[in-house]
């Protein structure tokens, strides 16, 4: 298992402040199984406006979040250093549970699929041991 820390991530995709919402993530499995973790905090940019009176993060960044924690995978291996692995689709996606200010996000993604430069991973995120959204991601490397 290799633990990144946001320097490390930064290293490996190219999302940025305030795009970037993976704070550090473990890499189970060499090109097929990570962890990210994301702080949900008061001062996230998106909070202002969704929604002032019940902060809840949008379920679109969510599934952003697992993907970046896919490309984390996937842009870790070798032969796709310095590439981009650009989304190609969302499947299946569930929202189970809003996530608030507070929580600590957990997103386990596990690549399910790859044939050449188009894969998919299998994504699930929790708060502690309560799943909050999944989805099947679709990745193109670029």
């Amino acid at each position: 298992m290799t633990t990144l820390g946001i320097k490390d991530i930064m290293n490996i995709i190219p999302h940025r402040q305030p795009f970037l919402l993976v704070d550090r993530a473990e890499i189970i499995e060499e090109g097929k199984k990570a962890v990210g973790y994301k702080a949900v905090t008061y001062n996230e940019p998106f909070f202002a406006g969704h929604f002032p009176t019940e902060p809840v993060m949008p379920g679109v960044l969510i599934i952003e979040a697992m993907a970046q924690v896919g490309a984390i995978v996937i842009l870790s291996q070798e032969e796709n250093k310095g590439k981009i692995a650009f989304f190609g689709g969302v499947n299946k996606a569930k929202f189970r549970h809003k996530v608030v200010p507070g929580t600590m996000l957990r997103m386990e993604v596990e690549i399910i699929k790859q044939k050449g430069p188009i894969g998919v991973g299998a994504a699930a995120a929790y708060d502690g041991d309560v799943k909050v959204a999944e989805a099947e991601l679709t990745f193109a490397i670029g």
